[in-house]
């Protein structure tokens, strides 16, 4: 089995994996991602006993646990590219052996939770709905750089997509992943369900405009419109299509629900989202925890 070198595994002096500044011992296997930094201790506070804590940049990190549940609550920052160097890292601490630089011979699968914010692209979804996302869409291009995107990706409800949305040939290929059935089957109960696009971008890829114009303006008509074999897409945001791409090629459980602070089609905002946001945690802390 070949040795991982040093410059695409990078570790820190004290053998923690370079960017989480993690080690194997430091995580639970029921990790919550969120991607505001400042979201991980109003969410380790519900903790009985909090354990471990870290962080760098904008990744902070801690674990604790309720009950006799222990759970990791970890921030990753907004956007896939920051997804992209969490989900490899979370993976690399538990299936390579970090001292001998190989993977192990036995796979562990993670439980990866993303609890975040969203806008909604239809009208019948209001402000301070619970969805779960059953798919993301990733208009962000990066599992095409991964041979396993292939494997993964729904290609029937691709094909779809992007031959119903006459989805533009210079934007990045669009790819759909579905999320985890069991951890959304535990988690259903109080969510709508729909599939996630994901943007790699808040304002123009997201259909915002404030002095840039628009290169394809009826884009978000095309992609609330689109609907497959009873499944449409539900709302936008930054990370759920990378969360699911990458965890499902490295055999790992990742599923997103996020709070509708935002509809878009409607033009509304929640200016005080937080309590929203608070029931959120509470109730999916609740479903961890049983």
């Amino acid at each position: 089995m070949n040795r991982i070198a040093e410059s695409e595994l990078i570790l820190n002096p004290d053998g923690s994996i370079y960017h989480l500044k993690l080690k194997p011992e430091n995580i639970a296997d029921d990790i919550i991602v969120v991607g505001d930094p400042g979201r991980v201790p109003t969410i380790s506070a519900y903790f009985d006993k909090l354990e471990f804590k870290q962080s760098n940049r904008e990744i902070v990190t801690h674990t604790g646990y309720i009950g006799n549940k222990r759970i990791t609550v970890l921030s990753t920052g907004m956007g896939t590219d920051n997804l992209d160097i969490v989900i490899n890292e979370l993976d690399a601490i538990v299936n390579i052996d970090l001292e001998k630089r190989i993977p192990k011979l036995e796979h562990k699968a993670l439980n990866i939770i993303r609890l975040g914010t969203s806008g909604a692209m239809q009208e019948d979804i209001p402000v301070g709905t619970y969805v779960m996302s059953s798919h993301g869409i990733g208009l962000d291009g990066l599992l095409r750089f991964y041979a396993a995107g292939n494997e993964v990706e729904d290609t029937e409800l691709t094909h779809a997509f992007l031959t119903e949305t006459n989805w533009p040939a210079d934007l990045p290929k669009a790819y759909i992943v579905s999320g985890s059935a069991s951890l959304m089957e535990k988690m259903k109960k109080g969510y709508v369900s729909g599939m996630t696009a994901t943007a790699p971008g808040f304002f123009g890829p997201q259909g915002r405009v404030l002095r840039l114009p628009l290169a394809y303006p009826d884009l978000n008509d095309r992609i609330s419109a689109f609907s497959y074999q009873g499944l449409r897409i539900t709302n936008f945001e930054m990370e759920t299509s990378a969360l699911y791409g990458l965890s499902k090629a490295l055999g790992h459980n990742a599923m997103t629900v996020c709070a509708i602070i935002a509809n878009r089609l409607r033009k509304e905002y929640a200016k005080d989202y937080k309590p929203s946001v608070t029931a959120l945690i509470e109730d999916l802390l609740e479903k961890l925890a049983h």
